[in-house]
């Protein structure tokens, strides 16, 4: 089980019916590892250009079944399989809520030398169905480098924000990957 160096594309939208969407796009470094079961975990650091600085988010994928943990100042784990509903607690500084993840769409093509995920999912936040969400994720292995040392991690967060809604543009909203 190698650990790859690897570039990852994250593009998101939320849709929500009171407003327009809310889109986010951040590149980053992480890690790409081929774990024990057949599957794979994506790891990587929040920044603060996504309002989750301090908070390490990993992604395993197993078959039909993906699992997002995020450890840190945000604490949440997000179950996502076809036709299934998972129920968890999302924790952010202002409290937990209790979330439920209802997956419309799941797409993998991961292999040793990355490839693609798509979610497309309803998020219920106390049992009310808070919007749909899209997310994609590209995952490359970095380029190899002539320098010895590594290059700082830099992230992009492209976005519009409406902070007068609850949860946008921040860290209080679970749908945002």
């Amino acid at each position: 089980m190698t650990t790859e160096n690897v570039i990852i594309s994250i593009k998101g939208k939320q849709l929500y019916a009171e407003s327009g969407p809310d889109e986010m796009e951040l590149v980053t470094a992480g890690s790409l590892r081929r774990d024990g079961q057949g599957g794979y975990s994506i790891s990587y650091q929040e920044t603060e250009l996504t309002g989750l600085d301090g908070t390490t988010t990993r992604l395993h994928v197993n078959g039909g079944r993906v699992t997002l943990l995020r450890e840190g100042s945000i604490n949440s784990q997000m179950v996502f399989e076809m036709g299934k509903r998972h129920m968890s607690m999302y924790e952010t500084p202002y409290g937990a809520l209790s979330i439920g993840i209802n997956t419309k769409r799941l797409r993998s093509t991961l292999n040793e030398a990355g490839g693609e995920l798509e979610i497309d999912y309803a998020i219920e936040i106390d049992h009310m169905v808070a919007g749909q969400n899209m997310f994609r994720m590209s995952v490359r292995k970095k380029p190899a480098l002539r320098q010895e040392r590594e290059p700082e991690k830099r992230g992009f967060y492209y976005g519009k924000s409406d902070s007068g809604r609850p949860g946008a543009g921040g860290a209080a909203h679970p749908g945002r990957l």
